[in-house]
């Protein structure tokens, strides 16, 4: 007996397909319906992106744009962007309907909040980036500019840099939800992330000088987040996978009765 549900297994491969069509053209419905207002609202949209460079730019300078078309295309490009992560819940909804008679009902149960949680901690992520990390990262710029020297930055390349920064404070805030499913799949257990503790502490700051801009400011806002972050996973995987606790005590056995010495031979045996 299996707990899948019934119409997936009797399903061929073309209703499948289908399914997947309808699915993908409702991801670009919703993101187009969301996309359409702010389209409209554009230029104040990028006018808030440039705040945080704009309020701290020396009095009588501007940003500038070094191509033809984009003082157009820039505004909308955010647009989109933003359409896309405001239409995430959406999205995210209609992965979970294509996925989800294929799965068994404690995937199910376990699926969905990883969902939720993951959308909320993109959300968070790329909030952290915008109100604490770019002031930061700004003012650090701006601050070692050599005199003389008038900061006038291009629109586009602006767009692309906060971009990159929000996708990179966004899945780094996804680190819970990648830890609780390595548990799950049984790949790790919480003991043997934990036990990795400083190496993961290194390896944020490394990956913290690879994904954000060359400052020692960014750096930090990002690693120590991001092993934090991994301490939360590591208490969310104890909490929401089941059996955690067991497997690790039978690990911990196996470990004790691999070092303990071999028992003394027998007098009985010897010759």
């Amino acid at each position: 007996m299996t707990d899948r549900s019934p119409e997936l297994i009797e399903q061929p491969l073309m209703a499948h397909l289908l399914e997947l069509r309808d699915r993908l053209l409702k991801i670009i419905y919703g993101v187009l319906l969301v996309f359409a207002p702010l389209a409209y609202f554009a230029k104040q949209l990028y006018a808030q992106l440039a705040e945080p460079l704009l309020s701290m730019m020396p009095a009588g300078t501007s940003m500038i744009a070094t191509e033809v078309a984009s003082p157009f295309f820039t505004p909308l490009k955010l647009a989109a962007v933003l359409a896309f992560v405001g239409a995430m819940p959406w999205v995210l909804y209609q992965v979970w309907a294509f996925v989800a008679p294929g799965l068994y009902k404690n995937e199910r149960r376990l699926v969905w909040p990883l969902m939720a949680s993951s959308t909320l901690l993109f959300y968070a992520g790329i909030a952290f980036a915008y109100f604490l990390v770019l002031p930061a990262v700004f003012r650090f710029m701006l601050g070692i500019a050599p005199e003389g020297v008038s900061v006038m930055t291009d629109i586009s390349k602006y767009l692309d840099f906060v971009l990159s920064l929000f996708l990179a404070f966004g899945f780094a805030f996804e680190t819970p939800v990648a830890l609780v499913l390595l548990v799950k799949t049984g790949f790790v257990t919480p003991a043997k992330l934990a036990s990795v503790r400083e190496y993961v502490l290194v390896g944020a700051f490394v990956v913290g000088a690879v994904m954000t801009p060359p400052d020692i400011v960014s750096q930090i806002m990002l690693a120590v987040p991001v092993y934090l972050l991994y301490e939360v996973g590591i208490i969310a995987a104890r909490w929401l996978v089941p059996g955690t606790r067991e497997v690790e005590a039978q690990q911990a056995l196996e470990q004790q009765a691999a070092a303990a010495p071999p028992p003394p031979p027998d007098k009985d045996g010897l010759s």
